[in-house]
Order: C-alpha cells, then structure tokens, then sequence
C-alpha cells in the first residue's frame, strides 16, 4: 500500500474518484484510520486505535489528501483500487472527521462482536464524562448516568445485562478495575483530553487479556500517543451546579536524536452536587513518554495520578422515589443524632498508576511483548452510625454487657446511651504485575504463547470518629479513633486480605485462503490463591483461604466474503473469581454483629458463541446472534446497613443464567458533512435455578434477570464541516426488573445529549481554537437510571417450603437532570 498525506488549506468538499463509491470510501478510510497494533493473540483483535490518529497536541489535517493504490490487504487475485480522496478536518483536539458514525463506529475486524469510539466522538463529550458513560451509545450497554459529569457515584454500567464488575476494564493493556470487588472507577483513570481511542468487546475478552472478571466483555482505552513537535492544548470549562474544570497539556516534541517524546498533563474539576448538599472535585495528572527504534520496536511510559473528592448522595428506594423524588436525599443541616448530615458521607479516591508496555521486534518471525504495571488505591470513605454505649458488638462479641471482656463506652455528647460517630474506612489496595508473551509468525501461522502474574494486596479497618452536637469530629485519645477503656480499636471490619494471579496462555492463528479464511484457537490456565483475616474478637470465619483453577479454551473463524463483508463464528469461555472480600470474611457493625455473610466461593464461568456478519464501507453495518450460559452467577449486590449511611457489599450466588439476543449497528461516512449512527440489542436472560433464601426457596427458576432490558436502542447524528459542529444522541432503555422474584421494576427511559460548536481560525499562538456547548438531558426526564441493590423479593412471600419470605425493596440510581456546560480550547 502506497500512502501518503498533505494538508491543505481548507475544508470544502469530499472529491471521490472511484470505480465504486462505497468500497472506495471504505479504503480510503481504512487507510486514514489504520489502526496500530497492540499485540494481541486473540485473531484480527482491534489493537491500539491510538497510534495512527493524531497525536496529542498536534493539529489534526484538514482535507487530508490521501492516495491509495495496489492495497496489500487485498486477498491475492483480486485487483486493487485507485482512490482519491479529500477529508478531513482541522481541529487542536484530534477530532479528523474520518470514522464512520461520527467516531462512534471505526472500521473493524475482529472475528466477535466488537464496537469502538474516536477522538471524532470523544472530544465532542462533555470534558469531565467518564469511559462508562461514553460507551453509552454502543449496542447492548447501559450506563446510568447519575451526575453530569461523571465524577460521582463511580462507574455503573451494564453489557447484555451483565454488571461493570463482570466486565474487563483495560487502560493501555494493563486492567484498572479493582482486582477484588472489581469495581472500575474510570473517572479516576485518565481525563477525556488524553483519551485516544476505547475499544468494547461486548461477548469475549482477548485471550491474552491480564483478567479474571471478564465474563461480560471487555472494554479497552488508549490515550493519544505524543506530538512529534513541541507544543501543547488547553481546555476551559463551566457549567451548571458551580462546574469548572481546567485542563492543560505540554508536549516535549521529539527530545533531540533520542526517539523520545512525552507529554504531561495537569487538571482540576469541580462542582456542586446535583441532589442535596455538599460538592466534589478532582486532581488529576496524566504523562506518557514514548521510545520508538529499529522496526517496530517501542517502549512506553504511562503515570497516572488522581485525588479525588466526592459528598455523597443518598440512593432511594422506590417508595421514597415516589414520594419524595429527587428531594430525597441527606440533610444538609446537622441537629444531635442525625447520621444523615452530609458532612458523614464522604468517598475519598487516590489512585497512582503505573504501566510500562513493551515491544521488541528480535527478527522478522519473532515478536517479544511485556507490559509491567503497577495500580495503588486508597480511601477513606466515610459514613454516619449511632454507637451504642453499652450492648453493642465489637466484632462478634457484645460489650458492655455482665460477663464481657470488653467495658461499656465513655463517650460525651451521648443521648440515652447512644452517641453519633462518623465511619471511618482508611483502605488501601497495591497491585502489582507484569503480562508477558512472545508470538511466532512463520508463513500463514503465528502462535502466541503468554504469561501474566499478578499480586495484590489490601488492607482495611472500619472504625469510629465521635462527633460532637455541632456534628464535628471530636479530638481526642478514645475519641478518633473511639477506643475502648483497654485502648483497644472499636472496629467492625480489620481485613488484610491478599491474592496472587498466574495466567498461562497458548494460541494459534491460521490464515488460509489467500488470507480470506482465519481460524484461531487457544487456551488459557488461569490460577487465583485468596486468603484473608479480619482480626475482630468472635470473627468467624478468622481467616479464609481459597484456590481456583480454571481452563479457559476459546475459537474463533472468520471468512471475508469480499474485501468489505466479514462472517465470523466464535465460541469462547471467561470466568470470575468471587465478587468482594465479604466472600471469604465477614463484615461486623457494633449494632447488629455480623452483617455480612461469607457468601459461596464458587467462581462464576460462563460459555458463549457468537456469529455475525459485519460490512465495511461508505455504509457500515454489523449484526451478532448471541448465547451465554453462565453458573455461579455472582450478583455483586450492597446495600445501606441499617439505620446508617454506611454501605456494605452483599455478594450473592444466584445460580445460573442464559442470555439470549442479537445487536446491530450502523454508522455512514461523512455526506455532505452529516454522519449519523443506531445501534440496538435484543436480550432475553432469564435464571436458571431456584433461589435458596437461607430460610426458605423462591421459585425464580425462569424468571427475567435482573438489569437485562429487553430492548435498548441508541440514535446518533453529527455535522461537521469544520466550523460549525454538532452532536446528537438519544439513548431509550426499556425497563428492568430488579428483584429475582420479577416483583419490583424501574420503568423503560429516553434520554439526550446535545453538542454544538464552533472552530475559529488560529491567532497568533492560539492554534485552532474553539468553543462547544454541552446540553445534558435536554428533555430534563426524571428517572431511576438503574439499580444500586439487588434483592430476592420485594414482597413478602410464601416460599416453597412454606415459610414467609420477608420482602425487602431494593434501592435505586437517580438519573442526572438537564444541565449545561461551556467548554473553549485550543492548541498552542
């Protein structure tokens, strides 16, 4: 393939000469698009979108003149085209104008399920959204949208109604989710400005992906790789509820004769909250450097940096939800008792991130990979509890009482023998690994052969800070942390927990038929070792230990029917240790004793196949027929202990499941500067089993899973024409059932988002500059986004056996409203 690339001066027009339209299109864009590879032993798995777009800080060509003649990617005895194309779009931000739906379809050809977004897309978000949020659009995701800017409340999304903790977050090929409870929290990972490309592999994770959780899929980002010259990009941003944010990033260039280039960043966000007092903000820091030598050798540098601050807010159930709607919520003023004031519930997140991946080319058939990470997260969190002086349990064991080893509390500011504390929980969490490959290509094969290793480790001890009628943490020996008479810690919960991961992998790719047929299969040993202690008097289970062996095989096949149609069948297997430490020791609370169950140390597996057909060209189109079969199901479910703002998790084995449905997609090239996009997915998962209550069985056996919407549906339309911008997305969710007896349901949603824009001209240093308006919810729809727990029943039932099953009402996610942001930046 020949390639080049100029600039012009202007957008004006798209200038097709082709002896076929769409086709031509479709490799013209191609080759624009190309995407560069991270390797990967799953078959023709989208690699590293980022390293062929342009790169943070440079200006992205308008009319971006591209020739293409005598394309090798064509199978042999076909001729190739000749194309001539003008496209493109000047911008400071990446944004080129060149995929397909707008950047939220690029071009792909993975044999499964695959779907992706582009700077084209991404940087017409609102600055401060999360990866969660950002995939929204894509078939078979479900992103509850619970703060307009993405910075509360975490991430919580599902995928063919499977929950972000069974889907593989990975960031530049190391995962970020947490390795226990698998939560992802993206909004702490990397700002939207350096985002370069996210990949969503909604049935399948890549066989060579450092996962144990990825029975959903697997959702992969790349940030912008660094300018080749000197320079940088800044970003200003305000809104409703009090929002700024403040964004800027500096480019080494190419660092003399070295090959090294970098590039560092630096940003500040902040708001009010939405829904009741109190605020949040965020520091965060972003630095990649980039070695490249030889052909194809490369070695990267990414830190990560973030502190960040959040109030929290108070989840409804759906009672409450009708009666108070978005009213319900914490007290902003504090009176004597009151553990609902705000100023209890905080969540504060420090994440350090560390990833180093690797390639060397050590001859033309052999390909050495490494990608060394290190993650660290830290709290506190917090939360609001009465304390009883006298009664209560430490650990397992009442205090205060005749006959106890542990004397009754002396605390001031107490009222009938119960005292207001705040819940301190200063956890911390070190994960530190390396995945490892080498990969043979000789001929049509190539084999891959890997090795990942992982060990994390976690440390936690819930305690009490006394406040005093003012609602202030009081100073004091006994007092912060409360301590009992023998100094001793009144805790619920001292964990130190550990786990060590070892992945061996095998895979083999076979091309035959003028490369038009592929077929790959592999196989993946994956070994986890858990143990924990919790160190409360009474505690039981002290300490647990665990050990999990699961084989992992998985094929793939894909035929190119032509160079722009794909088929491809595939049947794969992942599985998921279980959900949070309360699986292995329990939680304690000095008002209730033990409040969480050492849940079933099971794993959760599943096996799915898929097949669908995709097209490629100046029309895009996908189509997948889906099945999963899972056992084990472990629904990571929490709730909000009693009488408290304090939340516990409740891991809960629910048996099997099988999911059944298909999703599609489409996405045009750029016509007359409009480039629209749908996508939607039918799912019909049910459960499998009967559900064992401890008390009693509930006849679920057939009954809708739980968060699986039947239908959802996504429409999408941008222009652009390298002024004047804009982006249009309407999202529908049907509704979903969120108790296992089907008895409680939040009902189906429409929302919207609206981007418009203008580019302006460069002056002087100021390159490309423009302004973009941000239109969250424009309808201002009031609405349960999705459920924050999930329960049995919420009625009370009889139950097989004949005992009465005591209904309990999940609690829910409130919807973010209407809100505006304005955002101007530029390249410098």
């Amino acid at each position: 393939m020949a390639l080049t690339l100029k600039t012009a001066l202007r957008v004006t027009t798209v200038m097709f000469s082709v002896s076929t339209l769409g086709s031509g299109v479709a490799l013209a864009q191609s080759a624009i698009q190309s995407r560069s590879s991270t390797p990967s032993a799953s078959p023709s798995s989208a690699p590293s979108p980022s390293a062929h777009r342009p790169a943070a800080g440079d200006a992205a060509p308008v009319a971006a003149e591209t020739s293409v003649t005598g394309m090798s990617v064509l199978p042999q005895g076909q001729q190739a085209e000749t194309v001539s194309v003008t496209a493109g779009t000047y911008s400071s931000n990446g944004v080129t104008n060149t995929t397909p739906g707008g950047g939220l379809m690029p071009i792909e050809h993975a044999p499964r399920s695959q779907s992706g977004l582009t700077r084209d897309y991404i940087a017409k978000q609102t600055p401060t959204t999360t990866i969660a949020n950002m995939v929204a659009s894509l078939p078979g995701v479900v992103s509850a949208k619970v703060d307009p800017l993405g910075m509360s409340g975490g991430d919580t999304m599902t995928m063919r109604g499977l929950t972000q903790s069974q889907i593989g977050f990975l960031f530049e090929g190391a995962p970020e989710s947490d390795p226990i409870n698998y939560g992802p929290f993206t909004s702490t990972l990397v700002d939207n400005e350096n985002i370069g490309s996210v990949t969503v592999s909604q049935g399948s994770p890549d066989i060579d992906a450092p996962l144990i959780n990825a029975v959903g899929g697997q959702i992969s980002t790349f940030e912008l790789d660094p300018a080749h010259k000197m320079g940088g990009y800044v970003d200003l941003m305000g809104g409703t509820h009090s929002a700024n944010k403040e964004f800027v990033r500096f480019n080494t260039g190419d660092i003399g004769n070295s090959g090294i280039r970098g590039f560092a960043s630096f940003s500040y966000t902040s708001s009010n909250n939405w829904r009741g007092p109190g605020d949040q903000f965020r520091y965060h820091v972003d630095s990649k450097f980039v070695k490249d030598w030889g052909q194809g050798n490369s070695v990267k540098f990414i830190f990560g940096y973030t502190r960040q601050f959040a109030n929290g807010m108070l989840n409804p159930t759906l009672q409450q939800w009708k009666q108070y709607g978005t009213s319900f919520n914490l007290d902003g003023q504090y009176t004597p008792g009151d553990v609902s004031y705000y100023r209890f519930s905080q969540n504060n997140t420090n994440l350090l991130n560390i990833i180093v991946p690797m390639k060397f080319v050590l001859s033309h058939e052999l390909e050495l990979n490494l990608t060394p990470y290190y993650v660290q997260e830290s709290g506190p969190s917090y939360g609001g509890e009465s304390i009883p002086l006298a009664g209560g349990y430490f650990g397992n064991v009442q205090y205060g009482v005749p006959g106890s080893p542990y004397p009754a509390l002396n605390l001031p500011y107490a009222t009938d023998g119960v005292a207001t504390a705040m819940l301190d929980d200063p956890w911390k969490q070190k994960n530190g690994a390396i995945n490892s490959n080498i990969r043979w290509t000789h001929g049509n094969n190539t084999l891959t052969f890997g090795w990942w290793y992982s060990y994390t480790s976690h440390t936690e001890r819930y305690q009490w800070n006394l406040v005093n009628n003012q609602g202030n943490p009081v100073a004091g020996y006994g007092l912060s942390p409360i301590r009992f008479s023998n100094s001793q810690i009144l805790s619920g919960d001292n964990l130190n927990f550990w786990q060590q991961q070892n992945a061996l992998y095998l895979a083999d790719t076979l091309k035959l038929l003028h490369d038009r047929l592929e077929l790959s299969a592999g196989f993946k040993a994956a070994m986890v070792y858990r143990e924990g202690t919790n160190n409360v008097p009474g505690a039981q289970p002290w300490k647990t230990g665990h050990n999990y062996f699961e084989p992992l095989p998985q094929f793939y096949a894909t035929y190119r029917l032509t160079p722009h149609d794909q088929l491809y069948i595939n049947g794969t297997t992942s599985f998921r240790a279980p959900v949070s430490t309360e699986a292995y020791v329990p939680d304690y609370d000095p008002n209730y004793g033990q409040i969480a169950t050492v849940g079933a140390l099971k794993p959760e597996y599943s096996i799915g196949e898929e097949i669908g057909y995709r097209h490629t060209g100046f029309y895009n189109f996908s189509f997948s027929a889906f099945n999963l079969n899972i056992t084990n199901h472990n629904i990571s479910s929490s709730g909000y202990i009693p009488g408290t703002t304090s939340v516990v998790a409740e891991p809960i084995n629910a048996g099997g499941e099988t999911s059944r449905g298909f999703q599609a997609e489409f996405g045009l090239g750029y016509w007359h500067h409009f480039s629209p996009y749908l996508s939607g997915q039918y799912l019909h998962s049910t459960m499998d089993n009967n559900f064992d209550t401890g008390t009693d069985i509930l006849p679920t056996k057939g009954k809708i899973s739980v968060g699986s919407p039947k239908f959802t549906a996504a429409i999408g339309l941008q222009y652009d024409d390298g002024r004047v911008f804009g982006n249009f997305n309407l999202r529908y969710i049907d509704s979903q059932y969120t108790t296992f007896m089907n008895d409680e349901s939040i009902p189906s949603y429409l929302t919207s988002d609206l981007t418009l824009g203008y580019r302006f001209k460069s002056i002087g240093p100021a390159k490309h500059p423009q302004i973009q308006l941000n239109l969250v919810n424009i309808g201002d729809n009031h609405y349960l986004a999705m459920a924050g727990s999930t329960t049995a029943n919420a009625q009370s039932m009889m139950g097989l056996h004949g005992t009465m099953v005591q209904g309990s009402s999940p609690i829910y996610l409130v919807g973010a409203p209407f809100s505006a942001f304005v955002s101007v930046s530029s390249g410098f």
